[in-house]
């Protein structure tokens, strides 16, 4: 027999595959920790020299910062001397300016008719200009001071503040922002508000120190004011026309708006995001400014951070995919080798599981595993071949079995009346019935017939096994009822009767449950007793109630069980619905029963009560119920409504 070439469905080939798969994901695990453990230690570097130069930057401007700050707050200290007038007033702010180089301009502002009784405003403006510094008036008709923000804020918060950030047209066409902090007088012994003395200061040389601070090629840096404002950002678009909060909700990005609530609470964070310039995923270092509440952000593109770490793994990748290939050709030329035998021997195994019995199974050429598998062979085809007569056998045997039962099926439920409806010349009432066995013949059972002219005898009952005897005892009963029934006193009398026919010989202890009634079919009197059976429900006025349980004996069991009768009287338009446990424990996917709450809501539930109907409806919500749930029990329903007497 001519050598097989390996293909992808061969043992040599999945052995290798096996052996280099394995390889290949103890590799990948070894190249992935590399990979994160890298990537771990170059990003936690990262942190830490963005924290570094974070902090670098936010002393450097607090360095810048704080002795304007420290100069407004001893320019409001020395005005708290009232003796000083609006000229002296005036010529300290001019020399502030002159003497600070960090200082645009300064302004001295006093409440309303503070400096002079007779004078609403006084503000001198002390700013520069290319001739020196040049002093206006603040106050007027048409810029009442008081009211801005600068003036009220300090006032009402008791210090001083930075303002926002504003872009100053006159001034140079700079962003400038303002520090502001009040001063106080002496009024009748009480100290109160006086006033406010601001410093405007230009902020292009923080601006161009964001600019000259990043981290890697492409990474850029943005600062943010306390409301959120942006104050330096490499998009000149967004310099003081958005705040991040504005651009969060533009962008629809609520984790930007995360970061952006976080940076003016004072927050520090390094994390992962997708920066606004360009888009690319990026990691993202904030901190708080130490002056002005404002916040600086640096940002850094997540392919630069982390190239070392991607170079060191694609050269770690390469080599393995090399060394990968080497294995894989060792691998297949030695798995080859040592299945060989085995593919002569898969051809005979085809021929054999084609039909071929007869097929010859290559001798084995050495007594190891695959020899001992080449008897196994043999004695398998012999084996084959005996059961293939077995099998003819069993089959023509089982079909005989199952065409028997179909034929008891036949014939169990042609011994149940089954023509409805089943008395149509009586317009007293109606009756229909229905059973569902769970094997091919089963032992639930139902039965009506009259006793006499005016008595109507029903039952419904449940027989303790299940399959061919339960069908065989099943019958037995229902004979027994019929030819008791017309020579007994009452339902009481006529189960005491069959139960002790039943009894007697009965050696394999099987018994029934039975529910018996007869209607008066003039009066509506429907007397009752109950052998061990489901109590039955009464669907009256659009309600569903149980008849009361009488907990007696099943029927079969003991010779000598005597019974209890009751009596009840059904109007015109009652239903009296019978059925056998298969209904209240009919079982879903999960286990769970259809339960009697749940039948007593649907007929309830139920605007057309005709009997057939009733028994369909149910019949139709177990199967909704159930979902195709094979079922482990009979399901047996019977509906009985009484219309009234006509005579």
């Amino acid at each position: 027999m001519p050598a097989k070439r390996l293909d992808h469905h061969s043992l040599a080939v999945r052995l290798a595959m096996i052996v280099l798969g394995v390889c290949a994901l103890l590799f990948g695990a070894a190249l992935a920790y590399n990979y994160m453990a890298s990537r771990a230690i170059i990003v936690e570097q990262a942190e830490e020299n963005s924290r570094t130069l974070g902090r670098e930057v936010a002393n450097h401007i607090a360095a810048q910062l704080r002795p304007v700050e420290q100069v407004v707050r001893n320019i409001a200290l020395a005005l708290e001397d009232a003796s000083l007038t609006s000229g002296e007033v005036t010529s300290l702010a001019q020399r502030v300016v002159q003497s600070n180089d960090d200082i645009f301009a300064m302004a001295i502002a006093f409440e309303p008719f503070g400096m002079d009784q007779d004078r609403l405003f006084f503000a001198p403006y002390c700013h520069r200009t290319d001739n020196g510094v040049r002093v206006t008036e603040l106050g007027g008709p048409d810029y009442r001071y008081f009211y801005k923000d600068w003036y009220q804020l300090p006032r009402e918060l008791n210090g001083p503040v930075w303002t926002e950030p504003y872009f100053d047209s006159g001034g140079g066409g700079v962003m400038m922002t303002t520090y502001a902090a009040p001063f106080y007088r002496l009024h009748h012994g009480q100290r109160r508000f006086a006033g406010v003395v601001t410093a405007d200061i230009p902020l292009s040389w923080m601006q161009r120190m964001a600019r000259g601070t990043k981290l890697y090629d492409t990474g850029y840096t943005f600062l943010i004011s306390r409301n959120g404002t942006f104050i330096h950002h490499p998009l000149k678009a967004l310099m003081l026309n958005h705040t991040i909060f504005s651009l969060a909700e533009e962008r629809g990005d609520t984790e930007l708006w995360n970061v952006g609530r976080d940076m003016t609470e004072g927050g520090t964070a390094f994390l992962e995001r997708v920066s606004v310039k360009g888009g690319v995923e990026s990691f993202l270092f904030y901190t708080p400014l130490h002056v002005g509440g404002w916040s600086l952000g640096m940002l850094f593109p997540r392919d630069e951070v982390l190239q070392k770490a991607t170079t060191l793994s694609r050269n770690l990748l390469l080599m393995g995919a090399l060394g990968f290939l080497l294995l894989a050709g060792a691998v297949l030329w030695a798995a080859g080798g040592v299945t060989r035998p085995l593919r002569r021997l898969s051809a005979a195994a085809r021929e054999i599981a084609g039909g071929n019995l007869d097929a010859a199974v290559p001798p084995p050429a050495r007594r190891d595993e695959v020899g001992e598998l080449a008897e196994a062979f043999d004695h398998m085809r012999g084996s084959l071949r005996q059961h293939m007569r077995e099998l003819r056998e069993t089959t023509a045997q089982k079909e005989r079995i199952e065409s028997e039962l179909r034929i008891a099926r036949d014939i169990q439920m042609g011994i149940l009346p089954k023509l409805f409806p089943a008395f149509p010349e009586h317009e007293e009432f109606d009756v229909f019935a229905s059973i569902e066995p769970a094997k091919a013949v089963g032992g639930d059972l139902y039965d009506f017939f009259f006793i006499d002219d005016r008595h109507f005898c029903f039952l419904v009952g449940d027989v303790s096994d299940k399959g061919v005897p339960a069908a065989f005892f099943m019958a037995v009963t229902k004979t027994l009822l019929k030819a008791v029934a017309p020579r007994s006193g009452g339902p009481a009398d006529i189960l005491e009767k069959v139960n002790n026919d039943l009894a007697e010989e009965n050696d394999s202890c099987m018994f029934v449950t039975l529910f018996l009634g007869i209607l008066d079919i003039d009066t509506g009197e429907v007397r009752y007793a109950n052998a061990g059976h489901n109590p039955p429900m009464l669907l009256r006025d659009r309600r569903a109630r149980l008849v009361p349980p009488m907990n007696e004996p099943m029927a079969g069991a003991m010779p000598g069980m005597t019974y209890t009768e009751r009596s009840m009287t059904l109007r015109a338009g009652d239903v009296l619905f019978l059925y056998t446990d298969g209904v209240t424990e009919a079982m879903d996917h999960d286990q769970g029963l259809f339960s009697e709450e749940r039948l007593r809501e649907l007929l309830a539930s139920m605007e057309d009560t005709g009997v057939q109907r009733v028994v369909a409806e149910v019949d139709l919500a177990i199967k909704h119920f159930t979902g195709g749930a094979s079922q482990s029990d009979d399901i047996t329903m019977l509906a009985l409504q009484y219309k009234g007497s006509g005579r």
